[in-house]
């Protein structure tokens, strides 16, 4: 069985260590330290230029090229505060963890039916007016909106590996939620107490 090439392991090895490196030490920027590493992967042969091209997820940048001025238009419309006093005005009377707790089942519902990157970026928003509307610091809460629209467990179209499973698995689309619902809880339970810890309000 061919396992690949080892020279090339080597250099695919070697350039995600420099892009990471680069990050770490603040050289550049995430996004272009990776672009640029896969552009060098490109042009030195480590992969071929017709793999680098099929290997790119269409629908996956359009959606989000889209979702990103949706985002925008949902802070700059006022959508996202009204929706923000909509979840502060039930939760006046609450402590400020019990909304938080609600705008991580919010973020995570949303990042079930669409990517959780666009989720990310239309949750964003509300978070930010949240914590100004409570008078917080707003890290906890981009960090509930960050972990919360990773957790898309509970159907096949909400991310792209759980769709590559469902073919080959012969799993059927309500298989998801029966062991992604108690995962989901899992991580709300363990992830809004250390979110607390580390970031705290």
């Amino acid at each position: 069985m061919h396992l690949g090439q080892p020279r090339k392991l080597v250099l695919s090895i070697a350039i995600f260590a420099l892009a990471i490196m680069a990050m770490l030490f603040d050289f550049l920027p995430a996004a272009v330290a990776m672009s640029t590493a896969a552009l060098i992967s490109l042009l030195i042969g480590v992969l071929p230029l017709r793999e680098g091209y099929q290997a790119i997820d269409g629908p996956v940048l359009v959606l989000l090229a889209a979702m990103i001025p949706v985002g925008e238009a949902l802070e700059t419309s006022g959508g996202a505060d009204l929706i923000a006093n909509v979840l502060l005005r039930f939760g006046s009377d609450w402590p400020v963890v019990v909304t938080m707790v609600g705008l991580f089942l919010l973020s995570m519902l949303l990042s079930n039916v669409v990517n959780n990157a666009a989720a990310a970026l239309l949750m964003a928003p509300i978070a930010s007016s949240l914590a100004n509307g409570f008078d917080v610091s707003l890290d906890p809460f981009l960090m509930v909106v960050a972990v919360s629209a990773s957790c898309a467990f509970l159907t096949p179209i909400g991310h792209q590996s759980n769709t590559l499973v469902l073919g080959p698995g012969g799993y059927r689309f309500g298989d998801y939620w029966k062991l992604g619902l108690p995962l989901s809880l899992v991580v709300l339970a363990v992830a809004i107490p250390l979110i607390l810890t580390v970031w705290p309000l």
